[in-house]
């Protein structure tokens, strides 16, 4: 995040509002919404993390426009909740952000898309593999889908960022790679650990707020 307004053209704008709108109808009519009703728990889970992610996201160190550095927090939401309803819950955190003027309303569509949508698509993605391949061990599924997804969904989101400023022309390659790219490898350690931190505390405490968590597989 850290975007701001006039800094993308109109055409880019379009295209991820197109990509943002497809994923969100996705979402909507793959989530089951009898059962979120009905799930007090699945609620508090899903609007309490929206005001956690809010308010993190709300701490950030300015780089250049555009390259702006924060904890994301997204692969422990999407572990807790699966993808679709992380999407909501991130973007309902990324209303409190533009309500506090942190990020333009304009932008919405490019900011959920890079902080919330890949993030927790990424997650998922791997998540899925560590499924296929059928761990019997808990601590494959702290370290790859924890861990190990929390650096990946940073870097993903990172690198789309920067792939859409160099293509658009905001910033060249130098740019970009001297005040972004060399130190985006720093940035995977405390996501991982950040999220690694909270994924294995709800293990071993909260298993049941994990609904990606097959217990089944580690007895």
């Amino acid at each position: 995040m850290g975007l701001t307004e006039n800094l993308f053209p109109a055409w880019l704008l379009v295209l991820t509002a197109v990509l943002f709108v497809g994923i969100l109808l996705r979402a909507i009519r793959q989530t089951d919404w009898q059962w979120l009703r009905s799930g007090q728990r699945a609620q508090h889970c899903l609007f309490g993390a929206a005001v956690v992610l809010g308010f993190l996201w709300q701490l950030r160190a300015g780089l250049s426009p555009g390259l702006s550095i924060h904890i994301f927090g997204m692969t422990a939401v999407t572990l807790m909740l699966g993808w679709r309803l992380a999407v909501f819950s991130g973007l309902l955190a990324l209303v409190i952000v533009v309500i506090t003027g942190r990020e333009p309303v304009s932008l919405f569509a490019v900011n959920g898309l890079i902080t919330v949508m890949v993030p927790a698509l990424v997650t998922h993605a791997i998540m899925r593999w560590e499924r296929r391949r059928n761990f019997r061990n808990f601590f494959a599924y702290i370290f790859f889908c924890g861990f190990f997804g929390a650096g990946a969904s940073v870097l993903a989101a990172g690198m789309t960022m920067v792939v859409l400023l160099w293509l658009t022309g905001v910033y060249d390659w130098y740019h970009l790679q001297h005040d972004y790219v060399r130190y985006l490898p720093l940035f995977l350690l405390p996501e991982g650990f950040v999220n690694g931190v909270v994924v294995t505390g709800l293990m071993v405490f909260h298993p049941e707020l994990l609904t990606t968590l097959d217990e089944r597989r580690y007895r």
